[in-house]
């Protein structure tokens, strides 16, 4: 927990950028009635009736203190998807960083073994070489700001019926824009000298 925080607390550098990094599902649902416009007077109606069209994961990566995030949708949440983001996010988003500095749960895909699963070892070991990986303790997810974004995307964007993945993609990409052209940023407090007296009960009693 210290870790993370104390990650939190680093001056901005761009050569060394602060990425968050989360994920979750999306059950992807179909109308199978056409909805009714709300009206004065009368509010907009759907069908409580739906076709299901499967599940797919979205991968949030929110630089926090920059205002940025890049959010992308794939069918699964294997090793090799987190493996192939994580690539994107180094070549493309962040191509002149020396390194990226990784915040992110444990989860068993979320580790530098992913990447040597899905690329040649010299590959492998370049994208590991740019990342400085911080990973959040066990049951302290809610220490990873990406979370914090992840809610606002499924409070504005995913809190509805979508179809399928094109639509999906369509929808994030348009939210992403708006958020990253309005620089939402998180303004995060939370300290390590905060933690050891609200989370005290956290830390090992020293017998004198």
């Amino acid at each position: 927990m210290e870790d993370v925080l104390a990650v939190y607390r680093r001056p901005y550098d761009p050569d060394l950028p602060l990425v968050c990094m989360d994920e979750t599902t999306k059950q992807l649902t179909k109308e199978t009635r056409k909805p009714q416009r709300s009206e004065p007077g009368m509010p907009a109606r759907y069908d409580y009736e739906y076709e299901r069209h499967g599940v797919c994961n979205v991968f949030m990566f929110f630089e926090p203190f920059k205002g940025k995030r890049y959010v992308r949708v794939t069918q699964r949440r294997t090793k090799v998807d987190w493996a192939i983001q994580i690539k994107d996010l180094l070549d493309n988003q962040y191509p002149k960083a020396k390194k990226v500095v990784l915040v992110m749960d444990n989860l068993n895909t979320h580790e530098g073994a992913s990447l040597y699963e899905t690329f040649p070892p010299e590959e492998a070991r370049r994208l590991l070489e740019r990342l400085d990986i911080h990973h959040t303790p066990k049951h302290g997810s809610w220490l990873n700001i990406a979370e914090i974004e992840l809610r606002v995307l499924s409070g504005q964007c995913l809190n509805r019926r979508i179809p399928d993945i094109p639509t999906l993609e369509q929808e994030i990409t348009e939210w992403q824009n708006q958020r990253n052209c309005l620089n939402a940023k998180v303004d995060w407090q939370f300290s390590n000298e905060d933690a050891r007296i609200k989370l005290k009960r956290l830390y090992p009693i020293l017998l004198t």
